[in-house]
């Protein structure tokens, strides 16, 4: 009898050190591939090198992580299909992904009815607002982005604002809420027009535009190469006022894509993409440096936000696992909750029960676009 319970024990004891080094699973859905490229290339090359760097390290509660990842193209379906194999099959510990505001919102309910915590990469509101117990988010949100730019205007003498917007889910998204907090700014919206996902010239809508009455500013709500397509028409049709983006072109692509019509655009984007241009004395600067010198000497091209949403995603979902001591979903969820004062690649994160993306608007830098790159506004 003495004989069996020690090898019981044996057993339990056997088993418990495997578990003890069993990985840590990283799931991801991302859009590596398709029209969101641009957003989860950066994002998967991001988890990647990070994952390995940490292992490098040691792990994370002396496990190792393993990155379990699929690519969505941005399709809202695939999403869904790929968090449910990540939940029900290959068992993740949390999710970190989500390019898009339309496959992360497909998701959501999965995640809520599974009890897992799942960071999101994507940037509208709606994500977070009203707070989902197991959903967090990293980029800035939509609305912070209308705050943002409206402030600038107003500093620089504009009231009336006509706003362009794509079909997107996020440009769809971030029109509504400058159009809610427009007011709130002294803001006149004095004209509103749309474009659809394929359309290859927006001169008929920015015509309209030019002609409409007291113009002062104008503001692109969208995100992909539709932006750097109504920059090249705005030139084009030679609007003499001010031109905003969103952070949903916060890449050197866009300039890209856009050539010399972005010289002198305007957007709201993290610090990441003016790294070695912040003061010394910036809190933020070491991080985005660290961040930009180690993925641009890795791949060979240039950093994004995209890429620091992820690296937050990640960096955020360690931090929680440490915090907590454990990989246990509800105290990683709550630990995740609890976070305070993170610097990262977004920001400085303060999360809260009521805010589960814990960004402010000092988090947004104003950039414009200078000689072909990004500099601080001036």
């Amino acid at each position: 009898m003495k004989l069996h319970a020690w090898f019981a024990a044996a057993l339990l004891a056997v088993s418990a050190a495997a578990q003890a080094q069993a990985p840590i699973r990283i799931g991801a859905f991302l859009s590596v591939t398709g029209p969101a490229a641009f957003l989860g290339d950066p994002e998967q090359k991001t988890l990647e090198l990070y994952v390995e760097r940490l292992n490098a390290a040691g792990g994370v509660l002396g496990r190792k992580l393993e990155l379990v990842s699929y690519d969505s193209g941005g399709d809202a379906e695939k999403a869904r299909t790929f968090a449910k194999r990540l939940i029900e099959q290959d068992r993740v510990d949390v999710i970190v992904g989500g390019s898009t505001t339309g496959e992360t919102m497909a998701v959501v309910p999965l995640v809520e009815a599974a009890g897992l915590p799942f960071i999101s990469l994507a940037g509208a509101v709606v994500i977070v607002e009203p707070v989902k117990k197991w959903v967090f988010k990293t980029p800035h949100t939509d609305r912070m982005a209308c705050d943002k730019i409206f402030v600038d205007m107003k500093a620089r003498g504009a009231s009336k604002v006509a706003l362009i917007s794509g079909s997107g889910g996020f440009d769809k998204s971030m029109r509504g809420e400058c159009l809610k907090v427009a007011k709130n700014h002294g803001i006149n919206i004095v004209a509103d027009e749309t474009y659809g996902a394929g359309d290859t010239d927006m001169t008929a809508q920015l015509t309209k535009i030019k002609n409409a009455a007291g113009v002062q500013a104008v503001l692109n709500a969208g995100f992909g190469q539709g932006p750097a397509i109504v920059t090249k028409n705005y030139k084009q049709l030679g609007i003499g006022v001010p031109l905003y983006q969103s952070h949903g072109v916060a890449s050197k692509q866009y300039i890209q894509l856009a050539g010399d019509a972005a010289e002198g655009v305007r957007l709201p984007a993290a610090a990441l993409l003016v790294a070695e241009s912040l003061p010394d004395s910036d809190p933020q600067k070491k991080v985005v440096v660290s961040y930009k010198q180690a993925y641009e000497a890795r791949f060979k091209q240039d950093v994004s936000t995209f890429g620091g949403h992820a690296y937050d995603g990640l960096m955020l979902a360690v931090e929680a696992m440490k915090n907590a001591g454990s990989t246990d979903k509800a105290k990683v969820r709550d630990a995740l909750e609890s976070i305070r004062g993170y610097m990262g690649t977004a920001g400085v994160v303060n999360m809260s029960a009521q805010d589960h993306m814990g960004l402010d608007l000092t988090a947004f830098r104003m950039l414009q676009v200078r000689k072909g790159d990004w500099a601080l506004a001036k």
